[in-house]
């Protein structure tokens, strides 16, 4: 880690998906060359991965040669089949001193059923057991496709794990939330247009009672993932989903493509939905003590939902994500005035940021 960065190390780490170190082929470097560019970045503190079993000796070999943690990884799993494979990759973060383990998991379980809060409660105690041997903290993504994508569920599973006297750890990735925005047929098919007319859940980070505000004021976002995204962006044209239509547009480029790299007019006006809601996640952990958040990880990827087929470089739009993270951090830290909101709020300050807080138990 550079020096310039060595100060934030208790505060706010700032790592990358191993997935976007690469530019537009996937696979096209290997393990230690991209090492090597994370660490010539000189802006990222740890690479976010989880090694497969065949990977796990050339990542351990990479961590020690340039001394770049995994301090995230992360995984999907579905209940009634992958209970065993999330209890070892959480004893995997032993040996690569993991903090966080992103856990995904799916809508449906091993026989096709919907899962339901109850069982994401218990999978969720079971995996904060497991990972108390390595003090890797599992953290369940809102994630669409997921069993979280009706938003509402997860306050409910939250107060299902708190009866039992833990907290419920999180992970934020607000493009699942922003790409929703004025998109009824996302909100249909994540089951939430309902509750979205009716107000019940508000996407909009402008928005008082907005469901990000409600998630990170409850102090449930242990981590979070940063890719920007736009409200009711284009889909991916150059890339199908499994159902054979055009990717879901869950991910939006941070800089402006060059001719012929994106399928889409691109407008950087519209990255400033994503940027205020970043902004709000990180002006919280700086105001408040005992703030639980501690990683976030840049994640420009290259699958169908996200950046599959583009011709723009993943590596470079991770690189100008985490700049612009690391320098909104530096500017809240310093007690600055945050940009004032587009909806006539007025500006607030900020104090200095608290270290995190360790403990997982209720007080």
């Amino acid at each position: 880690m550079s020096e310039k960065n060595a100060g934030r190390q208790e505060e706010l780490l700032i790592g990358i998906s191993d997935f976007g170190i690469m530019h537009t082929v996937p696979g096209e470097f290997p393990i230690d060359q991209r090492f090597r560019m994370v660490q010539d970045a000189n802006v990222f503190d740890y690479i976010d991965k989880t090694p497969e079993p065949h990977e796990i000796t050339d990542y351990r070999d990479a961590v020690q040669r340039h001394g770049i943690p995994l301090t995230a990884g992360g995984y999907y799993y579905v209940l009634g089949k992958d209970e065993q494979l999330l209890r070892q990759h959480l004893e995997l973060g032993r040996e690569f001193g993991a903090r966080v383990h992103n856990v995904q998991v799916l809508s449906r379980d091993s026989q096709g059923e919907l899962v339901t809060d109850e069982q994401i409660a218990e999978i969720y105690l079971d995996a904060m057991e497991w990972g108390s041997t390595s003090a890797t903290i599992p953290c369940f993504e809102v994630h669409v496709g997921m069993w979280s994508e009706q938003f509402s569920r997860v306050q409910r599973v939250a107060e299902l794990v708190e009866r039992r006297g833990l907290k419920f750890n999180i992970t934020l990735d607000h493009s699942h939330i922003v790409f929703a925005i004025r998109n009824r047929d996302a909100q249909e098919t994540m089951g939430i247009r309902s509750e979205v007319e009716a107000g019940a859940i508000t996407l909009d980070p402008f928005s008082n009672g907005n469901i990000c505000r409600n998630w990170i004021e409850a102090g449930l976002v242990r981590h979070a993932h940063a890719r920007s995204a736009v409200p009711n962006g284009p889909r991916n044209q150059w890339m199908a989903g499994l159902d054979g239509r055009p990717g879901l547009a869950l991910q939006y480029p941070f800089i402006r493509p060059n001719a012929g790299q994106w399928h889409s007019e691109w407008d950087e006006s519209l990255l400033e939905t994503w940027k205020f809601a970043i902004s709000k996640l990180l002006q919280h952990h700086a105001n408040t003590p005992g703030s639980r958040l501690g990683t976030i990880s840049t994640e420009f990827i290259p699958f169908a939902d996200y950046g599959g087929g583009a011709k723009y470089s993943l590596f470079e739009n991770n690189i100008a994500c985490a700049t612009w993270i690391r320098a909104e951090w530096e500017r809240l830290s310093r007690n600055e005035l945050t940009p004032p909101a587009t909806n006539g709020s007025s500006s607030q300050k900020t104090s200095m940021p608290k270290k995190v807080r360790a403990a997982d138990s209720l007080p």
